[in-house]
């Protein structure tokens, strides 16, 4: 460790710290616009400048190396009249528009302003005027005279979205910070840029002029789509959902999130939410109220379950619905004699399955990521499946880690890659049994599986061989995989062998508490697959969009007697009989599990909108007027302490309950079939009806692509 002396403290950092780091740690605050602590350092903005004993000038303390015994004054003379100066050429060419300026009330220059900046300005020149650009639908460069050029939206594209999608062009006062020749910011990251910028160049294009910061409720909320769990702050105004930003986790998120995270909040204000309970009648729908609708819904059930038998009902429930809903969904069909509940939509193979009570997980904590020597990604578009993964093994291959995947297609994966083993998804099985023979041998023991083995397997083997921290992940389109048991089965051979660890990405906010809480077949009981295609005479579809949701579309569900959808939006019209509005997770109570098996809950940041009521109560009700024992629960707490005893929010469930074990067989058939995978602004109901989403370059191409996601 390295001592040094910080305004008459002492402060000891490790060595290569930079005086920063040593203010950071004494609790010492020095102004700064370029230094941002998840960033390269730039020292382009000379804010930070501060009092270096026997240095000739001030000094970038962002920038400064700490040395034994070294004097640092951040608040002498010499350091304040340095950061006066700065501040006084940062506001030559700044417009006065604070004012209309989004960035008004956070607005970093805004702060420091107060503190340092002059009451009057001796410079009379007329400002400089930068041009607006249009870079896409979510980030707003209206007011680009405003930049002062810290570069932290450069440093972040190259850096944490593996994109350089933001550079400057020309020198001195005509510097710009632009896209390259008039392109769009297309990055699955880039509303970060808008968090980072420390003044209001960058800002939210679908937020822009709709609220002043001050204005603002702030409510703390979990991400409803993809199984990272990223951490939120939802800001509200007149009980509408205006803006959402990160909440910091180092453990889970950070301090970022994803564009479908900040943006898709749009899809809860839009003229496509369900607000009131509907029946069909005669091939019309009318508003009933509650009480009619659930009455009706639990007759026809009754009715089912007295002439069909309990079997003929059976239930379908999305993976991003909260622990709690879940948990009731699959007590309301057990306790009506049924096994027939699914919520692994997407899947082919619906033998692959943990043991009761059990779940598949990621086999890691999420910030071992950043740390892995070794990685090998199977069957994964990383960085739109999982942006917040893709980041953090971003910054592993950033500090020498070996990245290797095994996709379809070749594609920008943003990060180095390795080596790359590119095979048909119905050679998977092949292409992963290649790898095994090459690491087979090379530690001189028996393949699990005979095949040619390749170069690129050879690479790939070597790559695993070496290193300490490992892991084989298996993403989305391997856990959709017709042969998603014997990929396993391969995986955990391989991280056997290599001294690594076997995990799934997970496609959902809740795949992992879906398995936990048992929102899968029992003995005897239908998958999603039979469901769907004509096994049910009464269905429950609990934020289920099928043909949009799920592998299968809606064919089967046209010979059923009665459909139910519980659902925020108006969907599934031509098949539905009734319709229950149930409130997204701004309006309701509830809790994730995610990849890593941390449970997170969240509270409803605005109250339901029109009649619409959590899921979680909708069946709470629907449990009681069937007369079934166990739903009786107050909170959606109470809920909680039945469906996982003993697990306390933010922390993980016992590692007893996550296990990626399998005895399932290596076999390596070549398939015919592609695994359903949504892209990235397809995932779920939310990111679908969110217009700014939809209008991005993946928006677009998804819209383009055959009509339905897996028809």
């Amino acid at each position: 460790m390295v001592e040094i002396e910080l305004d008459g403290k002492k402060v000891e950092v490790p060595p290569g710290s930079m005086v920063m780091h040593a203010a950071d740690k004494a609790g010492t605050y020095i102004p700064h616009f370029c230094y941002h602590k998840k960033l390269s350092i730039a020292a382009n903005c000379r804010m930070c400048l501060v009092d270096v004993e026997k240095a000739p000038k001030p000094m970038p303390a962002c920038a400064t190396p700490v040395t034994q015994g070294m004097v640092v004054r951040t608040q002498s003379d010499k350091a304040v009249k340095a950061q006066k100066s700065v501040m006084e050429f940062l506001l030559i060419n700044h417009p006065l528009d604070c004012p209309i300026c989004d960035q008004g009330g956070e607005c970093q220059l805004q702060d420091l302003a107060v503190g340092y900046g002059g009451g009057a300005s001796r410079y009379e020149e007329e400002k400089r005027v930068v041009f607006h650009k249009d870079v896409g639908p979510l980030i707003s460069m209206e007011e680009m005279s405003r930049c002062i050029h810290c570069t932290r939206c450069v440093r972040f594209g190259q850096e944490i979205a593996g994109i350089m999608e933001l550079g400057m062009s020309h020198r001195g006062e005509h510097s710009e910070i632009e896209t390259f020749v008039g392109e769009s910011v297309d990055s699955e990251l880039s509303g970060s840029m808008v968090d980072i910028c420390p003044v209001g160049a960058l800002t939210s294009k679908p937020f822009r002029y709709q609220a002043r910061t001050w204005e603002l409720s702030r409510r703390k909320s979990v991400s409803p789509h993809d199984s990272t769990g990223a951490n939120l702050i939802v800001q509200v105004k007149n009980n509408r959902v205006m803006r959402v930003v990160p909440l910091e986790n180092e453990a889970v998120n950070e301090c970022w999130i994803a564009d479908r995270d900040r943006f898709s909040y749009e899809a809860v204000n839009g003229e496509d939410r369900l607000t009131h309970p509907m029946l069909k009648q005669g091939g019309e729908w009318t508003t009933v109220d509650w009480q009619t609708a659930l009455e009706y819904v639990a007759n026809g059930l009754k009715q089912v379950q007295s002439e069909q038998g309990a079997g003929a009902i059976g239930l379908l429930a999305s993976p991003h619905s909260t622990v709690e809903e879940l948990y009731l969904a699959g007590a309301l069909v057990r306790g009506l004699g049924s096994q027939n509940i699914d919520s692994r939509l997407r899947a082919a193979d619906y033998g692959n399955a943990a043991a009761a009570g059990q779940a598949r997980w990621l086999g890691l904590p999420i910030a071992e990521l950043s740390t892995l020597d070794r990685v090998l990604v199977v069957g994964s578009n990383l960085r739109k499946d999982h942006p917040l993964f893709a980041q953090r093994i971003r910054q592993a291959a950033r500090k020498g880690a070996q990245v290797n995947v095994l996709w379809a297609a070749a594609q920008d994966w943003a990060l180095p890659v390795a080596n790359a083993v590119q095979a048909d998804a119905g050679y998977w099985a092949v292409a992963l049994a290649g790898i095994a023979a090459a690491v087979a041998e090379s530690q001189g023991v028996a393949a699990p599986a005979h095949v040619e083995i390749t170069a690129e397997a050879r690479a790939v083997a070597a790559s695993l061989l070496s290193g300490e921290r490992k892991a084989v992940l298996l993403g989305n389109a391997a856990a959709h995989h017709e042969q998603a048991s014997g990929l396993l089965a391969l995986a955990q051979w391989i991280a056997t062998q290599t001294g690594a660890r076997v995990g799934y990405l997970t496609e959902a906010a809740n795949t992992v508490g879906a398995q936990l809480v048992r929102a899968l077949p029992g003995d005897a009981g239908l998958n999603a697959t039979q469901m769907l295609t004509g096994g049910l005479k009464a269905a429950l579809l609990l934020s289920v969009e099928p043909g949009a949701d799920t592998a299968v579309c809606t064919q089967g569900l046209q010979q059923t007697d009665m459909v139910v959808t519980l659902s925020p939006f108006k969907t599934n019209l031509d098949v539905s009989d009734v319709l229950l509005p149930i409130a997204p997770f701004t309006e309701t109570s509830g809790s994730f599990v995610n990849a890593e098996g941390r449970l997170q809950g969240f509270h409803a940041v605005v109250k339901p909108l029109g009649e619409a009521r959590p899921a979680w109560k909708v069946l709470r009700v629907l449990g009681n007027l069937l007369g079934l024992p166990g739903f009786d629960a107050e909170s959606s707490q109470a809920v909680l302490a039945q469906a996982l005893p003993g697990v306390e929010l933010g922390d993980c469930v016992p590692a007893q309950r996550l296990s990626n074990a399998t005895a399932a067989a290596v076999d390596t058939t070549v398939t015919s079939g592609t695994p359903c995978v949504a892209p990235i602004y397809q995932l779920d109901g939310l990111v679908r009806r969110a217009p700014s989403l939809q209008l991005t370059a993946d928006g677009r191409a998804a819209q383009r692509a055959e009509e339905g996601v897996c028809a």
